[in-house]
């Protein structure tokens, strides 16, 4: 960048590549120039905004010359609202952008390459969000409640009416939460509410800073008729959620629940337990890790992470044993239930902290045939070192963040003697940044 540049003064530049946020990069006088809104390929016009040492940041002012990978955006609020960045690039380049993230950072920072790449798990590109946060925010100079996400780079709500990527029948709950909530004399003290969709029915968390009076509770539980969805109230911690009720008529009915395993295998879930947020993709993931893992009868299988039994139960019903471990109590809890409920008695849950290995229990001292990982954006790395013990013939590794996946990676490849088989990407996110992967090792001979 050209020395007293001004921070209003516009250039013109050549997009080069994807930053891992959605960002177009350009180099100019040998120094990296973060382009929001622009794409790689294009020539673009566009104002700095900040200058750093190792590179600057920059808006789009005007695409000079376009991609053919760039695309029209489906949602009226792209570019304010911060739930997407990508709906402006053509799905299939998204998934090859999250596909050369995951690659790269596997070389980069692992040192290690898959011999194959698999081929993307892809779903439906919109309507596909069963679980989200939306933000509640009365404003006083608005005069008016704003329901949503947050705008992108900003602490303030977006101003939107409607999400393209939330399950069709929840795709206006923004436009309708706040219309409810601008009737409530609580309207000030709400500053969440969380909705989780399972296969037959949808709850609703409204967060309360304080217990709503009756002339609100039966507002709300009039709203969850109207919408046809269960109402809870969380008051404080998530040990707090309860069912709301109106009178004596509960709104809380058919319990949360979806389906894995070509429907054979019924996962029951709290409004607010961890499930993941693509119906399509984590159906077509828990039958692809179980592909990629070949248990047979006789396999031992540990399932770390393990949840509400998301891949543990599938997992029983064609191994001999399998052990699940996860950190969260009230998961463990239900994980149990829902092993009971399908009529599965080969599957033992145990809680356990997977970060503190020298804490581990009876399980860690078992030998496993096979292990299924599924950790959160930290990684696994500080249990990878009980592999040596353990010595499965294969390893599957479900991953929300490359970059943890390719440092664990590093790990068990170089350190534990593993091989990468395979590697490749989940569309998960459309339309977003998350890059969901999942990766084979195979044992040490």
């Amino acid at each position: 960048m050209a020395r007293g540049l001004k921070s209003s003064e516009v250039r013109e530049a050549d997009v080069v590549d994807l930053a891992h946020d959605g960002r177009g990069v350009a180099r100019v006088d040998g120094k990296a120039v973060f382009i929001d809104g622009a794409l790689p390929g294009e020539r673009v016009r566009y104002r700095l905004l900040k200058q750093r040492r190792q590179l600057d940041e920059a808006g789009l002012v005007e695409v000079l010359i376009a991609s053919p990978d760039r695309v029209a955006a489906r949602c009226a609020h792209f570019g304010i609202c911060g739930g997407c960045s990508l709906q402006h690039l053509a799905p299939a380049a998204q998934i090859a952008a999250k596909q050369r993230q995951l690659l790269d950072n596997l070389q980069r920072i692992g040192r290690v390459q898959p011999e194959q790449v698999l081929a993307p798990l892809r779903g439906p590109e919109w309507a596909y969000r069963r679980r989200a946060r939306l933000g509640v925010k009365y404003v006083h100079k608005k005069g008016r409640v704003l329901a949503g996400f947050r705008e992108r780079e900003k602490p303030y709500l977006a101003d939107i009416q409607r999400c393209e990527v939330l399950l069709a029948p929840l795709a206006n709950l923004p436009r309708d939460l706040a219309a409810l909530v601008e009737t409530l004399a609580l309207r000030e003290k709400i500053p969440q509410v969380e909705v989780a969709a399972g296969d037959e029915s949808t709850a609703l968390v409204f967060r309360v800073m304080e217990a709503p009076g009756t002339a609100d509770i039966e507002k709300i539980a009039s709203f969850g008729v109207q919408q046809g969805v269960q109402i809870f109230l969380q008051t404080g911690g998530l040990d707090t959620v309860r069912p709301l009720s109106s009178g004596q008529v509960p709104t809380a009915g058919q319990p949360l629940s979806y389906a894995v395993d070509a429907g054979r295998v019924v996962i029951e879930f709290g409004p607010v337990d961890f499930i993941q947020v693509n119906r399509a993709i984590n159906a077509s993931m828990v039958d692809t890790a179980i592909a990629l893992l070949q248990p047979s009868e006789g396999d031992v299988v540990l399932d770390l992470f393990c949840g509400l039994g998301n891949f543990t139960l599938p997992l029983a019903r064609r191994a001999q044993r399998v052990v699940g471990v996860e950190g969260d109590s009230p998961l463990v809890g239900k994980a149990r239930a829902n092993a009971l409920r399908n009529g599965i008695g080969n599957a033992t849950f145990f809680m356990e902290n997977l970060f503190e290995p020298a804490q581990f229990g009876a399980w860690a001292k078992e030998r496993y045939n096979l292990v299924l990982l599924d950790p959160p954006r930290a990684g696994a790395a500080a249990l990878l070192e009980r592999m040596a013990h353990w010595r499965p013939r294969r390893v599957v590794y479900i991953s929300c963040h490359p970059g943890s996946l390719a440092r664990d990676a590093e790990i068990l490849v170089h350190t534990q003697g593993f091989k990468l088989t395979c590697a490749g990407v989940m569309d998960m996110f459309p339309h977003t940044t998350h890059v969901e992967s999942i990766a084979v090792f195979e044992g040490p001979a």
